[in-house]
């Protein structure tokens, strides 16, 4: 557990010129062959090939060096008697914003964008490296959000895995964006259950601060196990609601979605989880955590920066619910 947390602070705390989505495909890498796993690697425009349209499309500005991936780990896969278990993480390396740029002091510490990505990561080697009696799924989105000649642009209409049109608002809505090709890729292994990590919104933050992830799910019995099991373990969530009120939002004149929600709804972490709950798996429970990731200030047990936060209670959670 220890381990599992330290990976994931020293993977956010790395600067993006060393932490590329190459690096977060090395590190899946070894993971897979430390637990005897298989990774599949999908890069650049085999991404179109093998329909994740989003992902591409948030990932092609960047470097040909960097190009965007998305990253499969399956382990246990042919013990069809085990629940399946799907973790999905956001691996946004760094995010300028897009052509939608961010403000210099927005940017700053956009090196942990991809610390969605280092959660599931982590929490996936913990789950192998405990071997508990599931089949796992890790699947991570790599890309990183960059400005040049070839951006996705405001007002540009994108395809998506699950075939749904999403209509661009804002560029700097892009988690969302891969992780809804993502999610429909977890979907289609039928999973007994899918956790998503992603540092999504600045909304949360204003909601609950930098130490209180928030957590949606439309699953009673998931949500209270989730939240029960951290505060076992001292690893604290707060539920908040998938208010339905609110999707109507998201709805776009000239596509089935929007990435950037109607401004009379404010909500923004509500309704970037509404945004995720439609592409997100139909079977088993699923839940969001929109994780900060991060330590704005040191104190005894979290120094600055870098910061695993739900881990400890998925992993109890997943401890609990699966070890008989």
């Amino acid at each position: 557990i220890a381990a599992a947390c330290a990976l994931t602070r020293e993977m956010v705390d790395t600067p993006a010129a060393d932490m590329g989505p190459l690096q977060l495909e090395t590190i899946a890498r070894e993971i897979a062959e430390g637990a005897g796993a298989r990774l599949t690697v999908t890069t650049g425009d085999a991404l179109l090939e093998e329909n994740y349209p989003a992902v591409h499309a948030v990932g092609r500005a960047a470097a040909p060096h960097r190009a965007p991936r998305v990253l499969e780990i399956g382990w246990n896969l042919d013990k069809t008697d085990l629940p399946l278990v799907a973790l999905v993480g956001k691996g946004v390396v760094f995010d300028t914003g897009g052509l939608d740029l961010k403000g210099a002091a927005g940017m700053r510490n956009m090196k942990k964008d991809m610390g969605g990505a280092a959660h599931a990561l982590a929490l996936g080697r913990l789950i192998m490296q405990a071997g508990l009696p599931v089949r796992l799924v890790v699947l991570v989105a790599a890309v990183e959000n960059a400005v040049s000649a070839d951006a996705f642009r405001p007002g540009d209409i994108l395809n998506s895995r699950k075939g749904l049109t999403i209509e661009i608002g804002n560029t700097d809505a892009e988690g969302r964006l891969i992780l809804a090709d993502v999610l429909t890729r977890a979907g289609e292994h039928q999973p007994d259950l899918t956790l998503d990590f992603a540092t999504l919104t600045g909304a949360a933050r204003i909601a609950l601060g930098p130490e209180l992830p928030p957590l949606y799910t439309d699953d009673d019995a998931l949500a209270e196990g989730v939240l029960s099991a951290g505060r076992a373990v001292g690893d604290p969530l707060w539920r908040m609601p998938l208010w339905a009120g609110y999707r109507a939002s998201l709805d776009s004149e000239i596509a089935d979605v929007r990435n950037d929600s109607a401004a009379w709804a404010q909500a923004g972490s509500v309704t970037a989880a509404l945004f995720l709950q439609k592409f997100a798996p139909t079977t088993g429970g699923w839940a969001h955590m929109d994780v900060f990731a991060w330590n704005p200030r040191a104190r005894p047990g979290w120094p600055e920066g870098g910061e695993a936060q739900a881990i400890r209670a998925c992993f109890r959670y997943l401890s609990d619910k699966f070890v008989k």
